[in-house]
């Protein structure tokens, strides 16, 4: 089969591999029929996440058709049309039945304090092979694999596999509430979906911090209110328009790959601070491989962190879902502690989430359309990831078409209904 591989830092190649095979008793086969590119992803490529494994199959968004299941997968069978969580877990253990998935006991071959496990991503992680593929091994299938009903199409449910699920986490994290005034900082997909997460947990104010422009035009499309780091501080701006106390709640989806302003005043406020920057991508990304302008590590890793600090009222909650990989040891903590901000962070628990999420979309209370502004064929995987990459205009969200057999053939959901809110599923026969 056809499979997005890593095979270095700045390396990557659509490869031939072998199919993947039922390994486990609760194992499924799910034939892709949609795959997306996620910012986690450009991490592993640029370096800003180490422990990779050259051939590891690349991704952790999918949405497809069960093909086959192992003699445990008692609720799933061949012809099911499922979204597939981005993490992995047992759903026995005691974190998996308290919803926190992401610190499953069992998940995880390095043990139970090994952390979180998903597809596509670090030996550390559990070491799987991902779901930029034609065909995916699933483990605890059982768990995992969310039936789709026929009114959420492959363009919607590919946006609940990770980037909903984890902009929802991030604004739980916030602890975001009827009224509040909630800055996010980072406008990339999960930034995006979190304005509409945020919305509906009841927030009043939404304010949208980035440097990109078309980015910051698609979350005045969602009516936040947007900051462009590029032409004002981000902080004074938030400031001014909060009467100088700052918000509430800050969800921060950036992470260790930020970039400073390329002009304005911000810009020439952090001047100084350039060399200090450059010591944190060092420590970040120690091996690096740029490719011209593809490629290129954040090079103000701490940045978010501190923006997202600064403008908290004091009191407030932070929730932080930008990735951090251990070796990144900076964060502004003593102004934290002098304000007495709440900060909370970590990785999605995805299972908790997601079919919370297919009910809303398939009731029509929520449509996650829009997010999607790019679908590229398969063959032009590797293209697509150096333009996401490189955050080209109109490259926010980027959905990959495999396989429109089963599914509603890659588009822009025209065929989407809003029929009962159900995660009952629909077979292969009856989709779109």
């Amino acid at each position: 089969m056809k499979a997005v591989v890593w095979h270095g830092t700045g390396d990557i190649r659509l490869d031939e591999v072998p199919d993947p095979k039922i390994q486990d008793r609760y194992d499924a086969i799910v034939r892709i029929t949609t795959s997306a590119i996620c910012g986690t992803d450009i991490h592993f490529v640029r370096g800003t996440m180490p422990g990779m494994r050259e051939g590891r199959i690349l991704g952790h968004e999918a949405v497809g058709v069960v093909e086959e299941t192992g003699a445990g997968v008692r609720n799933l069978q061949a012809g099911d049309r499922v979204v597939v969580p981005s993490t992995v877990a047992c759903g026995t253990c005691s974190y998996c039945r308290a919803g926190y998935y992401a610190q499953c006991d069992n998940a995880n071959p390095g043990g139970p304090r090994a952390g979180t496990v998903f597809f596509g991503g670090p030996e550390a992680a559990g070491g799987l092979d991902g779901l930029q593929a034609e065909y995916a091994r699933v483990p605890f299938a059982h768990v995992g694999l969310v039936p789709l009903p026929d009114t959420v199409d492959d363009n919607q449910a590919i946006l609940l596999s990770d980037i909903y699920p984890t902009a929802w986490f991030g604004a739980e994290l916030a602890e975001v509430g009827d009224g509040d005034t909630v800055a996010i900082v980072g406008a990339g997909p999960v930034g995006q979906a979190a304005i509409a997460c945020a919305r509906l947990l009841g927030a009043g104010r939404i304010i949208v911090v980035d440097g990109v422009a078309d980015r910051l035009d698609l979350a005045r499309r969602q009516h936040a209110e947007a900051v462009d780091f590029n032409s004002e501080d981000p902080v004074e701006a938030v400031l001014e328009l909060t009467g100088g106390i700052g918000v509430d709640r800050v969800i921060e989806a950036v992470g260790v790959d930020a970039r400073r302003p390329s002009h304005g005043p911000a810009a020439e406020a952090l001047r100084d601070q350039a060399e200090q920057f450059e010591h944190e991508r060092d420590e970040a990304a120690p091996e690096r491989n740029p490719d011209g302008d593809t490629w290129v590590v954040g090079d103000a890793p701490s940045l978010a962190a501190r923006w997202a600090v600064q403008m908290a009222a004091k009191a407030g909650t932070l929730g932080t879902v930008g990735v951090y990989p251990p070796q990144v040891q900076h964060y502004p903590f003593g102004e934290a502690f002098m304000k007495n901000l709440t900060l909370k962070a970590g990785n999605c628990n995805h299972r908790r989430y997601v079919p919370r999420l297919v009910s809303l979309v398939g009731s029509g209370t929520l449509d996650p359309t829009p997010l999607v502004t790019r679908w590229s064929g398969f063959g032009d995987a590797i293209a697509a990831y150096r333009a996401f990459d490189r955050r080209e205009a109109g490259w926010t969200k980027v959905a990959l078409g495999l396989d429109d057999r089963g599914a509603v053939a890659p588009g822009m959901g025209e065929e989407a209904g809003t029929g009962a809110a159900t995660t009952a599923g629909s077979h292969e026969g009856t989709a779109g």
